[in-house]
């Protein structure tokens, strides 16, 4: 709060009370003024026109929803190990369901309920193709953000072969294509790559044809409706909802995000080991927009009220007009009591968005204003805890702890995912050992973690403050000299043994003065850590490489549960050496 302190001339005049009196109620009108003035980020949002603020992740737009979040940041940051008890959501009742007193009181049975539609209606229809009876919980209307998802064109055709989409489907919701595509360094260098993430896919549309889709084949969507308990039978899984409704399911999916009731109750209430702050906006006025930034990292440190933060940036076309262009600036932190809000990174964005984007403020419009925090956890993915309780999405936590949304690694994952699903329920092997084995350790994400950690700023007086900047150059530029098969996993998420060995032989190699540095930004306990799960990336990629060909033709002789295991052994090497991902 600022304070403006009035002073007048004394004449040698005596003041009396009343005069006081008037002076200490004007000082108080002016500091009340003073402290209510609004932010720059506040007249902004107000200024713009919000509508169509819907579920999900980034699907927020209004000043108020900001102030929430925040809200939500603050209560995190403040805590010590747990951010808020959780609330019992699930829980185990002995006995059969369709012996209960309230089996004659369930709407409607199916073999899946998938709760949380924004994700989760991808995972529904999937299992909708393979003939199971699916329905979709929904707290809000069941619609994409206006916002669009980037994607790379191979990605979106994981969707076809998981049955979702069909390939006419894929230009009908494609908004926007833009190429080239830059990793660039402030004050370093840019590297330029092709089809990275180059696609703006708009979510209104994408989720409206998937939507179409799943109703096509004959799954329902409870719109409007939100959890309230869920009740595990020995025969079913039963959901309460808060409207009053009753369903009753073989099977339940948790697609409700990071912030899911369940993985609360499951994680009991802990806060997150990293946090992924976001803020951008999606403008009109941009006169040179036709290629995207993948990855652009600011020069050095910047302090932020009583933290340090490193600033990453995202930029690319926006389908909705050709001179409209999405701008994200997000950064890693550690939630701490002292961490920036939302509002002060945004504050921030203004100030620096302009000269990264080489324009002036003044000469755009701004069309909406986004923002998120995307938690993770080292544990993750997290297996089930509970009997026929599965998570997914960024629920299950299977997203990369370096990227902000888990749409890329949703696709990635839903062949294998409905495919085991299906197999689960259809053998009935729907504990909570068999459904953990679809969200096993997967070494690869495991690793990833050392990269958040070295690109989390740290109050370090030894360490340089565009350490980060350089240390992000000198990889990128070994990755480019290694090549595509290295480079482009690496830009869409997917770590694998071969080109981290050569990517961290070639850094020492040709930069051996900055390897001090690493130790002391990521802390020696964190190398060692990481240290673990290299070695069991390689070991993962030795299995799925020489091990797997040995076994998987016997799998069909083996006995129905034994077969399905196998499966889920053979899927979490590949899957976990990166080994499904494909040029």
């Amino acid at each position: 709060m600022v304070v403006l302190q009035l002073q007048q001339p004394n004449y040698g005049i005596s003041q009396g009370p009343s005069l006081q009196r008037r002076r200490q109620r004007a000082l108080r009108t002016v500091c009340l003024q003073t402290q209510a003035l609004p932010s720059r980020t506040q007249r902004i949002m107000e200024s713009i026109s919000v509508s169509g603020e819907v579920g999900g992740a980034g699907g927020a737009y209004s000043y108020s929803a900001l102030k929430r979040l925040d809200q939500l940041w603050s209560s995190i940051c403040s805590a010590q190990t747990v951010y808020k008890e959780p609330r019992k959501v699930v829980s185990s009742v002995p006995g059969l369901f369709k012996h209960s007193a309230v089996d004659d009181k369930a709407v409607e049975t199916f073999d899946v309920l998938v709760c949380g539609g924004t994700l989760g209606i991808f995972i529904a229809t999937a299992l909708s193709s393979k003939g199971l009876r699916v329905g979709v919980v929904e707290r809000n209307i069941l619609k994409g953000r206006e916002q669009e998802w980037n994607i790379s064109r191979k990605e979106l055709l994981e969707l076809v072969e998981a049955g979702i989409l069909v390939e006419d489907d894929i230009k009908q919701v494609t908004a926007a294509k833009f190429n080239p595509n830059r990793c660039g360094f402030e004050g370093k260098g840019e590297i330029w790559v092709e089809d990275i993430l180059n696609l703006g896919v708009s979510p209104v549309k994408l989720i409206e044809v998937v939507k179409r889709r799943f109703k096509s084949l004959g799954g329902v969507i409870f719109e409007g409706y939100s959890v309230s308990n869920i009740c595990i039978y020995e025969d079913a899984a039963v959901l309460q909802l808060a409207e009053g409704n009753i369903l009753s399911t073989r099977l339940l999916i948790d697609a409700m995000g990071n912030f899911s009731p369940v993985v609360k109750q499951m994680r009991g209430g802990r806060k997150p080991d990293g946090v992924c702050l976001v803020v951008g906006s999606c403008a009109r006025g941009f006169t040179n927009n036709s290629t995207s930034d993948v990855i652009y990292s600011s020069s050095s440190v910047k302090k932020v009220g009583e933290s340090e933060v490193q600033y990453f940036w995202e930029a690319f076309p926006a389908g909705s007009g050709p001179m409209d262009r999405t701008t994200y600036m997000f950064t890693y932190v550690d939630p701490q009591p002292k961490c920036p809000k939302l509002e002060d990174l945004l504050e921030d964005y203004w100030d620096m968005m302009p000269e990264y984007q080489g324009v002036s403020l003044e000469d755009l419009q701004i069309l909406r204003v986004v923002f998120g925090i995307f938690p993770t956890y080292r544990d993750s993915p997290l297996p089930a805890a509970f009997d026929r309780v599965l998570q997914f999405g960024d629920a299950s936590g299977i997203q990369s702890p370096v990227s902000f949304g888990g749409f890329g690694s949703l696709t990635r994952h839903l062949e294998r995912l409905s495919t085991g699903i299906h197999e689960a329920i259809t053998g009935n092997f729907l504990d909570s050992y068999n459904l953990s084995l679809l969200n096993p350790y997967m070494p690869n994400l495991s690793a990833a973690w050392l990269f958040q950690r070295a690109m989390s700023a740290k109050q370090q007086y030894d360490v340089s403050p565009d350490f980060i900047s350089e240390l992000l150059y000198v990889n990128f530029q070994s990755m480019q000299r290694l090549g595509d098969p290295v480079l482009r996993p690496f830009l869409q998420d997917v770590i694998q043994f071969g080109p981290l060995v050569k990517t961290l032989g070639l850094v020492m190699l040709s930069k051996p003065q900055i390897l001090p540095s690493i130790f002391k930004q990521v802390g020696v306990p964190v190398l060692l850590d990481w240290s673990g799960h290299f070695v069991m990336l390689g070991y993962y990629t030795f299995l799925s490489t020489f091990i797997d060909p040995a076994i998987r033709p016997l799998i069909n002789a083996f006995p129905a549960k034994m077969k399905y295991k196998w499966k889920r052994y053979l899927e979490a090497w590949k899957y976990g050496a990166g080994l499904d991902y494909k040029q």
